[in-house]
């Protein structure tokens, strides 16, 4: 059976720890199930015309989502390939519970895991645990994570292979 997931994110290679965290425990537990995996953040488009109009995702994604994020989390895929079916980054850009609710259902997702130690920083970004805590539809849970300040390889592709 095919579930998807949601996985709030900031486009770090910090937030990559909770797909780590999660993974290792669906593959402790000899879970059967193969996973689509959305990693969102929020995103605020802004209200200008010029934006709305030139901003697509792609040109966004380019922003917010650096090189190392994308090589990093291919490596998490091909590690977990028996439990990820896909992978796919997204975002949020709606600013109402309602909407978020009914992201959660035109996405099909089931489950959400985020954790407060990644927050959402930067021009445009904004936090979605808000939205996740609140929809009734979604079976959430917070992923604990030790962010270390002092790390050799901080903000690069071998930070992953840190044990979180």
């Amino acid at each position: 059976m095919i579930r998807t997931i949601l996985i709030a994110t900031d486009y770090s290679l910090e937030s990559l720890n909770i797909l780590k965290k999660v993974m290792r425990e669906k593959d402790t537990a000899e879970d059967q199930n193969r996973y689509n995996i959305l990693l969102v953040s929020g995103y605020d488009m802004g209200d200008s015309i010029r934006d709305l109009l030139f901003n697509t995702k792609s040109t966004v994604f380019n922003r917010l989502r650096p090189e190392e994020f994308c090589d990093a989390y291919g490596i998490i895929r091909n590690k977990y390939s028996h439990l990820i079916n896909k992978i796919t980054c997204d975002i949020f850009t709606g600013s109402f519970q309602r909407t978020f609710n009914n992201y959660i259902k035109a996405g099909n997702i089931q489950e959400a895991y985020y954790s407060p130690a990644i927050r959402s920083k930067g021009k445009g970004k904004f936090d979605l645990i808000p939205y996740i805590r609140k929809c009734k539809d979604l079976e959430s849970r917070e992923i604990s994570l030790e962010v270390r300040d002092r790390l050799p390889e901080k903000g690069r592709l071998a930070e992953i292979f840190v044990e979180a």
